[in-house]
């Protein structure tokens, strides 16, 4: 096995427990909810294997549904933000991306903050749209995606500043 494949698997239980032991825990208002496992599907490789990204995300998402009861929701929103991951990355690194020449995991920039908004903007927008499965619940869901969104991307950005590895 290569290091990029363990490291892979490390990550995936990792956070895949902080989010069932830690972070299923917090609910904040009613409104808040932080999802930071979605990490994985957003620290994936670029060059890696786009349909063992996908096979990761179904599995992701439905451990998730295992231990939140959730139905499918979260196996959903996994695979729709692994079926986006490539268009985000497009529209946010743009020539960067046809090289391949990106490191998610390095200094935050305006194109990896804006890549990693979209990702966590789309995966809570349709975990919520799922759990509700109402439009007329519209402004709810709206007011639940951008409060989530915005707490994840902090606790997501604390994480990958935590896993950063140092540059001697």
């Amino acid at each position: 096995m290569n290091s990029a494949l363990l490291v892979n698997i490390f990550r995936f239980i990792l956070l895949l427990a902080f989010q069932i032991i830690i972070f299923n825990n917090m609910n904040f208002l009613g409104y808040i909810s932080p999802f930071p496992y979605m990490l994985f599907i957003i620290l994936y490789p670029v060059n890696g294997n786009k349909s063992g990204l996908v096979v990761a995300s179904f599995f992701l998402g439905l451990i998730m549904d295992m231990f939140s009861n959730s139905g499918g929701i979260h196996a959903t929103a996994c695979l729709v933000l692994a079926y986006f991951r490539p268009f985000i990355f497009k529209f946010a690194f743009g020539l960067s991306y046809e090289y391949q020449t990106i490191k998610l995991n390095d200094i935050l920039t305006p194109e990896r903050f804006s890549f990693i908004l979209l990702s966590v903007v789309i995966h809570h927008f349709t975990l919520f749209l799922l759990e509700a499965f109402q439009f007329s619940f519209i402004f709810d869901i709206l007011i639940r995606t951008l409060l989530s969104t915005v707490f994840t991307i902090i606790i997501c950005i604390i994480i990958i500043y935590l896993i950063k590895p140092n540059k001697r």
